[in-house]
């Protein structure tokens, strides 16, 4: 696996769901505007993106044109900073 890291915030189009990748591989998650509801680390191989969250949970998702999807029949989420 060749990973890398990558930074910025990424939301659902209605603002629910706001998912922050840090360069130094951890990243938040907060829905409905809650701070951090999910955080851990990241790993991105190619435009596959790995979660593992600090509570032992995994989720899987990728990453093509600036768009990310988490999990099947989650939400996709679109860049909104860098």
């Amino acid at each position: 696996m060749i990973s890398r890291t990558l930074s910025g915030v990424w939301t659902t189009a209605d603002g629910q769901i706001r998912l922050e990748l840090r360069p130094d591989g951890r990243f938040d998650e907060s829905h409905d505007g809650e701070p951090a509801v999910f955080t851990g680390r990241y790993v991105l191989d190619g435009e596959h993106l790995h979660l593992f969250e600090d509570s032992g949970a995994v989720a899987f998702g990728r990453l093509v044109d600036g768009r990310l999807s988490i999990g099947a029949g989650a939400p996709t989420l679109a860049v909104t900073t860098h």
